[in-house]
């Protein structure tokens, strides 16, 4: 949906549950002396300011990041890429995640970001001159139909939708799908939202039938504010790296 704009939910919550596992896992694929694909659907602008209006009209960044940012263990790589990114761009600064990408990959790896919506993908592209990545002013799933399989093959492609359309819920499981068929080997990581209406049941029950190897991680918090119908946050992995379980677990206990 060409309407939504991230910068209203930077920081937030859902954030962290997703920023957390990408970081986590960016930083163990890189472990291994062999290079890398990063694929993202629906990218943002890949850099925020928490102070901006936006973010302060939800406040939903003071009730993610600035409260769980510390429960991290100081080494995280999202807690280090976070550091690095204030120190250059100031303390309100909040990378997103074509920019956590950005920070942990390496010279040798390959990163295509896709966004369709024309301010956000001007903003993007600005975030990203200083990295050796491709910024496509595009749809994002066809984008990635198109850019399946990459070269170098191993890597990790995420899906983040805003989910504003019900079609979107319909469209993921025949996308994923096909991804999975044409890229076997990459992790292939979608966020989605817990909403007060259970809109994502039918999505998960199609990829649960699919993947079942996949690692499906959720947690739950109380709604940002009155009326706020996003009641958590959940990831669906397909090909989790060896560990990731573990870690979403340790961060179930941080949200905890």
């Amino acid at each position: 949906m060409l309407s939504y704009q991230h910068l209203y939910h930077a920081g937030n919550l859902a954030d962290v549950h997703k920023h957390a596992l990408l970081a986590w896992t960016l930083d163990y694929l890189t472990q291994k002396d062999k290079p890398l694909t990063y694929l993202e659907s629906h990218a943002g602008r890949g850099l925020y300011d928490l102070a901006a209006p936006e973010a302060l009209k939800t406040g939903e960044a003071a009730q993610g990041i600035a409260r769980l940012e510390t429960r991290l263990p100081a080494d995280h790589p999202y807690r280090r890429v976070l550091a690095e990114v204030r120190a250059e761009h100031g303390p309100t600064a909040y990378p997103g995640s074509p920019l956590i990408a950005a920070r942990l990959l390496r010279p040798g790896d390959s990163v295509h970001l896709a966004e369709k919506h024309p301010q956000e993908h001007a903003a993007l592209a600005e975030a990203m001159m200083p990295y050796p990545v491709r910024a496509h002013k595009a749809d994002g799933l066809a984008k990635v139909l198109e850019l399946t399989p990459p070269q170098p093959r191993r890597g990790i492609l995420l899906v983040d939708p805003s989910f504003e359309s019900p079609a979107e819920y319909e469209a993921i499981p025949r996308f994923l799908g096909q991804v999975a068929r044409k890229w076997n080997v990459g992790v292939l990581a979608l966020w989605y939202p817990l909403l007060r209406e259970p809109r994502h049941g039918v999505m998960l029950a199609a990829l649960e039938a699919a993947h079942p190897e996949a690692l499906r991680h959720e947690i739950r918090f109380p709604p940002a504010r009155e009326g706020h119908r996003m009641t958590g946050s959940g990831l669906f992995v397909v090909n989790p790296p060896w560990g990731l379980a573990g870690e979403a677990a340790r961060l179930s206990a941080i949200f905890a």
